[in-house]
């Protein structure tokens, strides 16, 4: 058996064997029989607590892999910066056409559709942008 078990074959073996050992050596060799089965007994815990620890920090290790491989936020500077970038490229042709076509009336719908698209994107990856926490936590510091 693996584990300190009351039970333990082994370790019941060690200490009738100590026991036999006492009797036929007399009271003279009591502390080196006693040291040598404490001894024994010790390794098997020492044993013991080494597997414990090695299984716990496997755990602990699988635990942090797993949490290394959640999927990364997707409000990354680059993507943000290629939205703005693709704001404005399409901005020039939607002004010309909606400028064309409707006028003023249509400049101005195309350019609150360009801000509307990004100001979603804006509250959607950082909900807390216009509720007021950012304010707050500035006050705090």
């Amino acid at each position: 058996m693996n584990t300190l078990d009351p039970r333990d074959v082994d370790l019941r073996k060690d200490l009738d064997a100590t026991v036999r050992a006492r009797h036929d050596l007399g009271e003279d060799y009591d502390a080196a029989l006693l040291d040598s089965f404490l001894e024994k007994v010790e390794q098997r815990i020492d044993d013991a607590v080494d597997r414990r620890v090695r299984r716990h920090l496997a755990e602990q290790q699988m635990a942090s892999a797993r949490g290394a491989r959640r999927p990364k936020s997707a409000d990354t500077w680059p993507e943000r910066f290629g939205l703005a970038i693709i704001s404005l490229v399409l901005a020039i042709p939607l002004t010309a056409v909606a400028g064309g076509v409707a006028g003023t009336a249509g400049t101005v719908a195309a350019w609150l559709g360009i801000v509307g698209v990004n100001f979603a994107q804006a509250v959607r990856y950082n909900p807390e942008l216009f509720s007021g926490r950012r304010a707050r936590s500035r006050e705090d510091d």
